[in-house]
């Protein structure tokens, strides 16, 4: 079993826009003072260039395109709905957006399998939405796939039974806590996982601070430093600016790589980039526009492809 992949797919958007259905419990997003047409063109300019840059690294990106006649301005988020695993299992997420629900496409498997990947089943938690459960995949779950554990922070997004059901499944023990960000002085759970925690194969970049409760907060530490995890403690002025959306990819001869956007690289001190280099060079590409008006940023846009070959 690998922690990570040399393969990505990304959806390049057509109608990217500040989502007013997520921005409901996503507080990372902001209003841009621009027409979405314009919102769109930097969006789509900050998606190519990211998209060559991790290319020019050796790391193997399938790009298809957004469906213009769907309203699906949160699709360049694709890790949210679906995942692949290296037994050729394909699964697909209940997503709390109405609208974000018709990013699932059902050709996204055909194309995958047309680059030469084979899939076995498909585990579908999508009627989950009918008695509104939601469990948004990898922005939702970190899997530690080598060491079997799941680790989610519940939200609005993530119910604690669909977690469950998927460890059940998938045969992996689930690490569940509750991690909060302030907001008007309010402290709110945090809308995923994957903007507050980065698992790489032999350490975690994690806002410890988000999360409240001490005996959770011990637990998540517990369990990372169990696999040998070194932690890297992020704050959460840090986390705002997507230091916790992460990830750890291969490239050229497998060498490691840590993927993230450039306004997390600046986030970071030099202590914590010196820890990081220890394991694998950082690359870093500006995803301002995407990060403002969607609230997410690198991690979110790639959804990681473990699928054996054919």
């Amino acid at each position: 079993m690998k922690q990570i992949t040399n393969t990505i797919l990304m959806i390049r958007p057509v109608k990217f826009r500040m989502n007013e259905q997520t921005a409901v419990n996503n507080y990372f997003m902001e209003d841009m003072d621009l027409q979405n047409s314009a919102i769109n063109l930097r969006a789509q300019q900050e998606f190519d260039t990211f998209v060559e840059v991790l290319r020019a690294k050796g790391i193997e990106v399938i790009v298809v395109e957004d469906n213009l006649n769907s309203d699906t301005p949160d699709s360049i988020f694709p890790n949210n709905w679906i995942s692949f695993h290296s037994d050729g299992t394909v699964v697909m997420y209940p997503m709390f957006a109405e609208n974000r629900r018709k990013e699932r496409r059902e050709d996204i498997l055909d194309i995958l399998e047309t680059n030469g990947f084979k899939i076995e089943n498909v585990v579908d938690y999508t009627s989950a939405e009918k008695e509104g459960f939601f469990l948004e995949g990898t922005g939702s779950i970190l899997m530690d796939r080598v060491n079997q554990k799941v680790y989610c922070a519940l939200s609005e997004r993530a119910h604690e039974e669909l977690i469950i059901e998927f460890c059940e499944d998938f045969e992996c023990t689930p690490v569940i806590f509750t991690a909060y960000q302030s907001v008007n002085e309010e402290r709110l759970p945090i809308y995923h996982t994957n903007v507050m925690m980065c698992l790489g194969e032999d350490y975690s970049v994690i806002c410890l601070d988000s999360i409240d409760d001490k005996n959770e907060r011990k637990n998540v530490v517990d369990h990372l430093k169990q696999n040998g995890k070194e932690i890297i403690r992020i704050t959460e002025e840090q986390m705002h600016h997507f230091a916790g959306n992460m990830l750890q990819v291969a490239g050229e001869s497998d060498q490691r790589y840590l993927i993230m956007s450039t306004a997390a690289y600046n986030s970071l001190r030099p202590d914590q980039i010196s820890i990081l280099e220890k394991y694998n060079p950082i690359v870093h590409s500006s995803l301002d526009t995407i990060e403002t008006c969607g609230g997410g940023s690198a991690r979110c846009m790639m959804a990681e492809v473990f699928l054996p070959r054919q």
